[in-house]
């Protein structure tokens, strides 16, 4: 008798969580273990916005999945673009282009989320993420650049367009990615004595009226000063009104050259959702306190992380988890004990877990800190965030090289290298995120109609 097939999807905190509680709990020869991945690695997104600003290398924050030493499960290189629940076949785009049918008796999803984008004129065309790390990467070398050429160009109002930074989102990212970012050009200016200090101007706006609110207002205004104390320019209860390849237009009517723009306006849940054809909350799965699907065609299937509204039941009153890593990953453990359970069965557990807090490291001494709703700031705060993000590591080489490359940074200060990553291509969110190759639900069926047919 064929042993049973376990396909989880998507290897960040939420499936890689599980994937490791599976090959823990299950022996060998309980269950076959596949996952669904374009890259061999565990991103620890929370720390992207120091790649791009070249506090840490990427390598340090890419946790290798084949260093556990249980690993036994295997890896198909690429994504999933369709699910069929009824056929149990989930449709994967490799890497290399192909299209592959995969069978499955149990799958977990948690394919994450995509950059949250809107009908604006140019953003698409014109905005980077930071949801990837190839756009840390790529971030990094496109501010460098802009520095290089406008020290090399003669005419102002090029200078100005490449001078002046957009980030847009007051959450933490956008927060964190403006901080770090706006460190690393103040630093950088030094090495460019044809550059006047004053022209570079770093914008952080949101239409929400103030900025990370679930900090709460005391440690929220703190943030806020820190960045205008460091000269960015926060403007909230504004967003884009158009975005063009040299300039950006605000919804006040404000137009500033530019050439950079940072689109970090929240996350929307992974394409992949829409293709199930099930019931949703406010674009993810919607789903029971077990993490099952539920409904009549959705057999074995489960979901979490950032793809699925799971319900907070330590909150209470309807609510659902947030998208963060400490829910992601607790979530993942849960969700591997729930598939062990049903492959065993026996009865499956609600997810509940009280939020540990929050933290936010703005870079070098600052940051805001909430664990446990304990405020905190300046260098207590940044002992928090980093202690919490270094632990929150997968690996004792990850851990290494995340501690080497913070004291290095302290005390040998910021390269300012550009590695010409995609120097001659204008990379968008579209290039990244690969956005537009999911299917809709008829052509999943459509094509597992096909391939059922082919085989019979």
């Amino acid at each position: 008798m064929a042993r049973p097939r376990i396909l989880v999807v998507g290897a960040g905190f939420a499936g890689v969580e599980c994937v490791r509680r599976l090959e823990r709990r299950l022996s060998p020869g309980e269950a076959d273990l596949v996952l669904v991945t374009p890259f061999s690695y565990q991103l620890y997104l929370p720390l992207l916005p120091q790649v791009a600003s070249g506090v840490l290398s990427p390598q340090s924050v890419a946790v290798s999945l084949r260093r556990s030493g249980k690993f036994r499960t295997q890896i198909i290189p690429g994504g999933a673009i369709g699910v069929d629940t009824k056929a149990k076949i989930c449709v994967i785009r490799k890497i290399s282009g192909e299209i592959l049918d995969e069978p499955y008796d149990y799958i977990v999803l948690a394919p994450g989320s995509i950059t949250r984008t809107f009908d604006i004129p140019g953003l698409i065309e014109n905005a980077r993420g930071m949801k990837t790390l190839a756009e840390a990467a790529y971030i990094r070398d496109h501010v460098i650049a802009q520095l290089d050429l406008a020290d090399a160009s003669q005419d102002e109002a090029e200078r100005a367009s490449r001078l002046q930074f957009v980030v847009v989102g007051g959450g933490y990212a956008g927060t964190e990615t403006a901080a770090c970012l706006q460190r690393l050009t103040t630093h950088a200016v030094k090495k460019y004595p044809r550059l006047d200090p004053r022209l570079i101007k770093w914008h952080l706006i949101d239409i929400a009226p103030k900025l990370m609110p679930e900090l709460g207002d005391k440690l929220g205004a703190s943030a806020l000063e820190i960045l205008r104390n460091r000269g960015i320019e926060v403007s909230l209860g504004v967003s884009i009104a158009e975005a063009g390849p040299d300039k950006v237009t605000f919804t006040d009517g404000r137009v500033l050259p530019c050439r950079t723009l940072i689109w970090t306006a929240g996350v929307a849940a992974s394409p992949l959702v829409g293709t199930l054809g099930a019931e949703t909350v406010r674009g993810r799965l919607a789903v029971t306190p077990e993490m099952t699907v539920p409904g009549s065609g959705y057999d074995g299937v489960f979901a979490l992380g950032d793809a699925a509204a799971v319900p907070d039941l330590a909150k209470g009153d309807g609510a659902v988890c947030p998208p963060t890593a400490q829910h992601s990953m607790r979530q993942g453990r849960r969700a591997a004990e729930n598939v062990i359970a049903s492959l065993r069965g026996l009865p499956l557990q609600p997810y509940v877990h009280k939020d540990l807090g929050l933290v936010v490291d703005l870079g070098g001494r600052d940051a805001v800190s909430k664990p446990l709703g304990i405020e905190l700031r300046g260098v207590p705060a940044q002992a928090v965030a980093r202690g919490y993000h270094w632990s929150a590591l997968r690996t004792g080489p990850a851990k290494t090289r995340v501690m080497t490359s913070w004291l290095l940074n302290a005390f040998a200060g910021d390269d300012f290298v550009r590695t010409g990553f995609q120097a001659q291509k204008r990379a968008s969110l579209v290039d990244f995120e690969y956005m537009d190759v999911y299917l809709s639900p008829e052509q999943v069926r459509e094509h597992t109609a096909s391939v059922i047919a082919r085989q019979g």
